[in-house]
C-alpha cells in the first residue's frame, strides 16, 4: 500500500499546481507522472483527496472530455460544479463548456 500512498501524494502535489479557473484530466496527470496508463489510479487518488492537508482542489480534475465524472465523490451532487463555477468555469450537463480553452496540461505547463 505504501507505493499507492506515495503515488497519491505525487498526484496531490500536481493537482495543487492547477491554477484557479483551469482544469486538467486524470490521464494528463498520470502521463506527467510517467504512468500514462494510470488515469484510473489518479481518479482513486482524487476520491480520497477530500480530507488531505494541505487541501487539494480535486474539483479541477475532470475526465478527458471535460465531464465531471468525479462529482459523486464530493459532499453533495452539485458541489464540484459549484466550485468550478465559483472560479468562472462554465458547466452544463456535467460538462465543462470551454474545456479546450481552459485545459491545463501539466506536461506542457510544468517543464
Amino acid at each position: 500500500m505504501k507505493r499507492n500512498e506515495d503515488f497519491f501524494l505525487q498526484v496531490y502535489a500536481v493537482v495543487r499546481l492547477i491554477p484557479e479557473g483551469r482544469v486538467t484530466s486524470y490521464g494528463a496527470i498520470a502521463k506527467y507522472l510517467g504512468t500514462g496508463k494510470s488515469a484510473r489510479v489518479v481518479g482513486w487518488a482524487m476520491n480520497n483527496a477530500h480530507n488531505v492537508t494541505p487541501s487539494v482542489p480535486a474539483h479541477r480534475v475532470v475526465n478527458r472530455n471535460g465531464m465531471l465524472t468525479g462529482k459523486h465523490h464530493f459532499a453533495g451532487p452539485d458541489l464540484m460544479q459549484s466550485l468550478l463555477e465559483q472560479e468562472g468555469i462554465k458547466v452544463k450537463d456535467d460538462q465543462v463548456q470551454n474545456f479546450k480553452e481552459i485545459y491545463w496540461n501539466p506536461v506542457d505547463e510544468l517543464l
